[in-house]
């Protein structure tokens, strides 16, 4: 007798995991590749490092906005048809940045993006969530984050090339090209996403926007998510100069540090998804929290370190960096209710986007730099972000314990149900 193995995904799901995972690679290359640009812009538009430094904030604090001002919203539509909306106006916002002739131009397209691309990853998880049940999601959002890996390790090389062979625009205008591919996909193969439209009232937006901001367990997920953001955003702004000038790597070495790394991650990502769905997402994000924790104190605290030793250690680290945000990914979509989800969704987008703001300024205020380049005061940002990764544990602990909780009494009433005379 021979038995077949189930696949875990159907092709239909595998689809699903597909575009939206190639739709956040489009959302995260359009917002990293202002990086490699940051010296071309400031040449050719002749602007101030404050004034570049404005492009990139428009970006995360008009999302946050509209994150906040769709979450009402959110649930009251067919999450296709909102997502479909959402990512129509980010392909138009970077198509305008994309011929942008002047940088107030270039501004307000990044203000136009913001607004319709910081939706559309809210929109992402809770269809996710909707599709996909919490036993197989670890691996769903193992798949969801090669985006940030690929964007990291395609990002920065593309973009300085495409800029240096045509011209700055160029990296925007691809990413629209590969955005429409993605969008007609969606429109043609994705079917409705409406399950949860049954189990709406008849309440007014900002009454259901109130009424997701006020609940204890939701705000357990928003204040976690607001310690998640704070490390990354913390560290980020900060890395490519501190691996120059105080760890000795030069400007044509630091490009194969962030691909190796991202490589890295690419192949880790699904590897560690499915572990979180055998061992646990809590475990998960704790062993990933632990490591990170000990490897960002220690990165922090480096002098001149050979190329090979820091491509190793920031491997390591973005693998425990990738374990937290697959568990704490899985872990937050399971909390609020279906009725719920796109609100929560979209709020939990914007504390995320407006917090990562708020501590990347933080870190501007503590770090400086002094006239030889030396980023004074790095370790005491490796210092919050451990600091912020140990009260994250215990955040995550009861929201797992919820989740738990909520799980167990949902299995009581099924069971009830069952055996209750018919």
């Amino acid at each position: 007798m021979t038995t077949t193995k189930s696949k875990t995904f159907t092709a239909y799901e595998a689809f699903i995991i597909a575009v939206l995972t190639i739709l956040q690679f489009t959302i995260i290359l359009d917002f990293m590749v202002l990086s490699p640009l940051s010296a071309i812009l400031l040449e050719e538009m002749d602007i101030t490092t404050a004034q570049f430094g404005l492009v990139v904030s428009a970006y995360a604090f008009s999302a946050g906005a509209a994150g906040l001002l769709a979450a009402g919203f959110a649930d009251r539509f067919d999450r296709k048809k909102l997502l479909l909306f959402f990512y129509g106006g980010f392909i138009i916002g970077t198509f305008l940045c994309g011929i942008a002739p002047t940088y107030h131009l270039l501004l307000g397209a990044r203000i136009v993006t913001g607004l319709f691309g910081g939706v559309i990853g809210s929109v992402s998880y809770a269809i996710i969530t909707d599709i996909f049940a919490l036993k197989v999601r670890g691996r769903v959002m193992g798949f969801i984050q090669m985006a940030f890996a690929t964007s990291q390790v395609l990002g920065i090389p593309i973009g300085l090339y495409l800029a240096n062979w045509m011209d700055w625009h160029a990296p925007f205008l691809l990413i629209v090209a590969v955005s429409i591919i993605v969008f007609i996909g969606i429109v043609f193969k994705m079917r409705a996403v409406d399950a949860h439209l049954s189990l709406q009232t008849k309440q007014s937006p900002f009454r259901h926007l109130t009424k997701t901001v006020s609940q204890l367990r939701y705000l357990k997920g928003f204040g976690a998510t607001t310690l998640l953001s704070t490390g990354g955003f913390m560290l980020m702004p900060f890395g490519a100069a501190f691996s120059v000038n105080n760890l000795g790597i030069t400007l044509e070495e630091l490009p194969l540090v962030y691909m190796v790394t991202g490589i890295v991650s690419m192949i880790g990502g699904p590897i560690i998804g499915r572990l979180s769905d055998k061992i646990g997402k809590m475990r998960m994000f704790v062993i990933g929290s632990l490591l990170s924790l000990v490897l960002v104190v220690y990165y922090t605290n480096l002098g001149p370190t050979p190329l090979w030793f820091l491509i190793l250690l920031s491997s390591v680290l973005f693998l425990g960096i990738t374990s937290r945000m697959i568990a704490s990914s899985a872990l937050i979509t399971a909390v609020p209710d279906p009725s719920d989800r796109g609100a929560f969704m979209g709020v939990n987008s914007s504390v995320a986007q407006v917090s990562g703001g708020i501590a990347s300024a933080i870190a501007g205020m503590i770090v400086y730099q002094t006239e030889t380049g030396y980023i004074e005061r790095y370790p005491v940002l490796g210092i919050i972000v451990a600091i912020s990764m140990i009260i994250t544990i215990g955040m995550m602990q009861m929201i797992n314990r919820d989740i738990k909780r909520r799980q167990e009494e949902e299995r009581a009433l099924e069971a009830a149900a069952e055996i209750a005379p018919q």
